[in-house]
């Protein structure tokens, strides 16, 4: 569908549901993001196979985007000078899934000198959030206080994967808002958009996530950490909006990343259907992190050849997991970002309280999967190879 194509019945009538929402706004912005929400929709109702509960949410996730989306659009309007504001040097966390790219960014989080995205200010971000409010904002009291709706569904996801509402949620979210974002087909079993996003170009979509920045730091500034695994998909699209951004890197043995992933995947999307789709992710999801080790591989490459080396820092997941702390100076130290003693403090707070598996012990194997290690070996070789120094043994 081009931007210009008549919405199909369905989306037509989300976009006239989210203006009624809204007081009658209208205008949401670069149209280019009603391509992937038809894709998502249409995805939807000819693969999800959604339960009860499905059927709610996939729909009811498009409304709150194409909301929110409505507001930042209309609020960009009334401010036109944000968007001459700059975004400087944003740290982007682009590690593989399962990595522990979340626990480095809540870590990150409590240093008071970084700026991190918290899910309230992603869902709900007019009007912007200010430093003197922002944790007695009553949104996020509300967040703070609302009931964990997955958590009551799908108790034992938040021992593979848990945000709370005072910790960072993931730029994939931001994405989300203009329909090109592979989380959700993280989400739900949904083919079609798989095989749309996978094709995608991103950058209108990193275009509305600096939108998104520019009006959150009007009134609450710092330097932004930012994560996903999801900017491995594009990253060229990231760097385009952000030439001056720096990447860590976090580096785990692929292999048992992918049955990890396997099992997140088969986790979530079981939220939300009743049918079997093992067979499916089985199929698909070892190709879709070998895809973006690819591409990070040849972001990376690219960078180096257009004399941009020094954006990047390595950091092993078997390092991060086994001395925080150490880890984080060392990252700082290669961003030369001071490491001062009030962050160490907040950091070393946070690590006594969120160890890992206190919601319990994620168990995965390749066996339950029927993956073979040597193939998957074979297929991430280029990775393997280039990374092996910060890979476990």
């Amino acid at each position: 569908m081009s931007a210009q194509a008549t919405p199909s019945k369905a989306v037509s009538e989300l976009l006239e549901t989210a203006s009624t929402a809204t007081g009658g706004l209208s205008d949401f912005g670069d149209p280019t993001f009603l391509e992937g929400l038809e894709v998502f929709i249409a995805s939807g109702t000819a693969d999800g196979q959604f339960s009860e509960i499905g059927a709610a949410a996939a729909p009811g996730m498009a409304l709150g985007n194409l909301i929110n989306r409505l507001r930042v659009v209309d609020h960009h309007k009334a401010h036109p000078e944000l968007a001459e504001t700059a975004v400087d040097a944003p740290i982007f966390l682009i590690g593989l899934p399962r990595t522990g790219t979340t626990a480095l960014s809540h870590l990150l989080s409590v240093d008071p000198g970084n700026r991190s995205l918290l899910g309230w200010e992603i869902n709900e971000s007019v009007p912007p959030p200010t430093t003197a409010t922002y944790r007695t904002d009553p949104r996020f009291i509300a967040a703070m206080e609302a009931p964990d709706m997955l958590g009551m569904i799908n108790p034992g996801f938040k021992a593979i994967h848990h945000d709370p509402p005072d910790m960072p949620l993931e730029c994939a979210t931001v994405l989300g808002q203009h329909f090109t974002s592979l989380h959700l087909s993280t989400t739900f079993n949904i083919d079609g958009y798989m095989q749309w996003v996978l094709q995608a170009d991103h950058e209108p979509a990193y275009r509305y996530h600096r939108m998104m920045l520019q009006l959150l730091q009007s009134e609450c500034p710092g330097r932004w950490q930012l994560k996903s695994p999801v900017h491995l998909l594009d990253p060229s699209a990231l760097i385009a909006v952000y030439p001056d951004a720096k990447f860590v890197l976090t580096h785990r043995d692929p292999v048992n990343v992918i049955a990890s992933v396997c099992s997140l995947v088969q986790s979530l999307t079981s939220t939300f259907t009743d049918a079997d789709f093992r067979d499916y992710i089985r199929a698909t999801w070892p190709e879709v992190v070998a895809t973006l080790l690819d591409r990070q591989n040849a972001f990376r490459d690219a960078q180096i050849a257009a004399g941009n080396a020094d954006a990047f820092v390595d950091v092993a997941y078997a390092d991060l997991v086994a001395d925080p702390i150490g880890t984080v100076a060392s990252i700082y130290g290669s961003l030369d970002h001071p490491f001062t003693a009030e962050a160490e403090t907040a950091m070393v707070a946070h690590s006594a309280e969120h160890r890992q598996n206190r919601f319990g012990t994620h168990s995965y194997s390749l066996e339950e999967w029927d993956l073979s290690r040597p193939e998957l070996e074979e297929r991430c070789a280029p990775y393997l190879t280039r990374y092996a120094e910060f890979l476990e043994t």
